[in-house]
């Protein structure tokens, strides 16, 4: 039997629910599994105060590490299964956190790692970052997987509104928050895959283990989003952080600053993307195919395995 470590970061419960269920199939095929909680030792709060949610954004952004509660895993692991939420565009700071640690990066070296992500499907960048971290620590990323939200343009309202009131329910004929349950229950297809990996001895992490399983389908459609995005949380970010550290008065000028910055871009910049992309998509096929097949590696979005682990 392999060993196998779970280690995640969850405020709401969704990503937890999403390993536990991703989880479920290895350790009825007998493999011992650990779940390792990551704990800030300041505690992130949720639902989150409106000023507290953007004053993390700075250090977010560019991958402060929080410091964590002190944590041991068991016996090194022959599978880490590292589960993450994009905050900002970037790796939650926990994540941020584990990945940068002595004690994390010890454990990642040279071990196999699949990435699980749970989100409103804006995660692309934010994975770049999680790759070339893991490829710092001398991990072997194998797989990745991306479950979201297929409500992209109802969770501009529904996603703030659940980390602000922790309402995750239908909302003004919106639907309701986050990425539905039966599709986090259906990730145990990829558990069911990794079992057999593990038993017929092809998961060594030099190659991918989960092709074929619909893992990570990146959404073109945002790729210009997030890019205009993210330069702007650096750009504001790096405002924000001249003002001072994590809570300082003089952030709540800035703040509301870019908070006003915030709201025009989203209802005229990522529109307005959005339209453009849409219009010249058809001339742009070949490109944003090769884009998006760049994203989606290592797994791909393939769908031809489906039928085998349903």
């Amino acid at each position: 039997m392999k060993r196998v470590l779970v280690v995640y970061y969850s405020q709401s419960g969704q990503l937890e629910r999403a390993a536990r269920a991703l989880a479920a199939p290895l350790q009825a095929a007998g493999h011992p599994v650990e779940f390792l909680s990551l704990q800030p030792q300041q505690p992130y709060p949720f639902p989150w105060g409106f000023w507290q949610f953007l004053d993390v954004f700075p250090e977010s952004v560019y991958l402060d590490p929080p410091p964590l509660q002190p944590w041991q895993a068991g016996p090194r692991p022959d599978l880490i299964l590292l589960c993450w939420s994009p905050w900002f565009l970037s790796p939650a700071p926990p994540t941020t956190a584990f990945l940068q640690s002595e004690a994390g990066r010890a454990l990642l070296k040279d071990t196999p790692v699949v990435t699980v992500t749970a989100n409103r499907g804006m995660w692309v960048l934010a994975q770049e970052q999680v790759r070339a971290l893991l490829a710092a620590a001398g991990a072997r990323h194998c797989d990745h997987i991306a479950l979201v939200d297929p409500h992209k343009l109802s969770s501009f309202i529904t996603t703030p509104r659940w980390m602000l009131t922790g309402r995750q329910d239908p909302f003004l004929g919106l639907p309701r928050a986050g990425v539905p349950d039966a599709e986090l229950a259906a990730g145990a297809r990829f558990g069911r895959a990794l079992a057999k990996a593990l038993a017929d001895g092809t998961l060594d992490g030099r190659r991918p283990v989960l092709t074929g399983l619909a893992a990570a389908q990146v959404d073109t459609a945002l790729l210009a989003s997030e890019k205009i995005g993210r330069r702007s949380f650096r750009v504001w970010g790096k405002l924000v952080r001249a003002a001072g550290g994590p809570g300082a008065p003089m952030r709540r000028p800035v703040l509301v600053a870019y908070v006003i910055f915030l709201i025009a871009m989203i209802v005229t910049v990522v529109p307005i993307s959005l339209v453009v992309r849409t219009l010249l998509k058809p001339l742009m096929r070949g490109r944003l195919a090769a884009q998006a097949a760049s994203y989606e590696r290592p797994s791909g979005a393939g769908t031809e395995r489906m039928r085998e682990f349903a």
